[in-house]
């Protein structure tokens, strides 16, 4: 009864708005009061959640995101692609799932990447003759690259948590990264073959080379960031930081970033940060109190009761993770859920690399689910579309994501083939 009605309470916050660290903090603190403990123990679980080495890097991988968003990265990889593509029709569909896909190196956040790269493609796209609504489900739906391709935060915080290599993480997440940018493009094929015009400019080989070199430094990151991790040159840290200095070289050099510009990417990177942190600790609360409770046990037991097999249970997990991704912001829904299903997940012999890409791109299709759905709301002011409106043109671009995340479901090999072939 006692966890049904600290289940309620932070139910009843989060529907009233209340931002989630703090739903989730009166509830657990009450609790805690509750059962005589001191408040030095709600500080010291809230504390040791955050004190986790691989928890470093998120800061210097939002840091990069933001520094990436000024220094004009997406605009040079827009070009680029643009003048690869030439007249394919429905090219600027293309276009964008394409630069989703190279701004993903760099930015492991879907908001940042539907807010930044949404400004530029979306007026382009109206411009050329397609669907406003078009444009905004196409925008909206690649952003879902970004946080499953590395670098990812919510795969170095799903690492921290579940205690297992950054690194290898990164490199599971590769291939159903590149999965979903072709099922999008897929979608795509098919939704523009039926319609006249939608072609770019005529291929130019001079215009390629031009946008080519424009994009060479940016290409550069990625292969700093993962060719360092999985070459043993950083840690993912270290990789953060070191990719972060390149891109605030490039900005300078490319005359976006100057030292006034400096105090506001730290502070934009400093706010988000703490948000982040705040929701981890106050997670991190909760997770004792459900481990005192037994939730976890209690939980792993009723499942194990109702299948003993582990496809239907990853499907519950799909399942509920969508619907606590529409719901609830996805790094929250990570820190809460993770340390009780991984142990049951476990017990299905499930692969920790597999669950957690699994967890990740389930997280991420729910911010393209409504009641609460982040990127819709992101999109709606970008677009000055109605939120209704912006859900309506994500809708057929829902389902290669859900094809593609049943994929790697079914077939684990998808994950762990590139861990296992870097020996990480």
């Amino acid at each position: 009864m006692t966890m049904v009605l600290l289940g309620v309470a932070i139910a009843a916050l989060l529907l009233l708005r209340v931002p989630v660290a703090f739903a989730l903090l009166g509830p657990c603190l009450t609790y805690v009061s509750f059962e005589g403990y001191s408040a030095g123990l709600s500080i010291r679980q809230a504390t040791e959640a955050v004190n986790s080495f691989p928890l470093l890097a998120v800061p210097l991988f939002i840091l990069l995101g933001v520094v990436a968003n000024h220094a004009g990265i997406a605009d040079r990889l827009f070009e680029f692609a643009l003048a690869a593509v030439g007249r394919v029709k429905g090219s600027l569909g293309y276009v964008n799932i394409g630069v989703s896909l190279g701004f993903s190196w760099m930015s492991g956040s879907a908001l940042a990447d539907a807010a930044g790269l949404g400004k530029v493609e979306i007026p382009a796209m109206v411009r050329n003759g397609y669907s406003k609504r078009f444009a905004v489900g196409i925008t909206a739906s690649s952003s879902m690259i970004g946080p499953v391709m590395p670098p990812s935060i919510p795969a170095v915080v799903y690492a921290g948590i579940a205690g297992i290599s950054t690194g290898a993480l990164f490199a599971a997440s590769v291939a159903p990264a590149f999965l979903l940018a072709a099922g999008l493009a897929v979608m795509v094929f098919f939704l523009v073959r039926r319609k006249s015009g939608l072609r770019g400019e005529p291929f130019s080989w001079a215009e390629l080379r031009r946008t080519g070199v424009r994009v060479v430094g940016p290409l550069g990151t990625p292969v700093i960031i993962l060719g360092g991790i999985l070459g043993g040159w950083f840690t993912p840290t270290e990789a953060a930081a070191v990719g972060s200095a390149y891109v605030i070289i490039l900005g300078a050099v490319y005359g976006r970033i100057s030292w006034r510009d400096l105090f506001g990417i730290a502070r934009e990177t400093a706010a988000t940060t703490a948000s982040i942190t705040l929701i981890i600790g106050a997670s991190g609360l909760l997770a004792w109190i459900l481990a005192r409770e037994r939730i976890p046990q209690k939980i792993s037991e009723t499942m194990l009761g109702f299948t003993d097999n582990a496809l239907v249970f990853l499907l519950l997990v799909n399942l509920l993770m969508i619907i606590l991704g529409a719901i609830l912001e996805g790094i929250s829904v990570l820190v809460i859920t993770v340390p009780i299903l991984l142990p049951i997940a476990a017990e299905f012999g499930v692969d920790p690399m597999h669950f957690g890409v699994i967890i990740i791109m389930n997280l991420m299709i729910g911010l393209l689910t409504p009641p609460i759905g982040a990127v819709l709301y992101v999109m709606s002011p970008v677009a000055r579309m109605p939120v209704h409106e912006v859900f309506r043109g994500t809708l057929p671009f829902l389902l290669p994501l859900l094809i593609v995340l049943l994929l790697v479901t079914f077939v684990p090999s998808i994950v762990t083939f590139l861990p296992q072939l870097l020996g990480l």
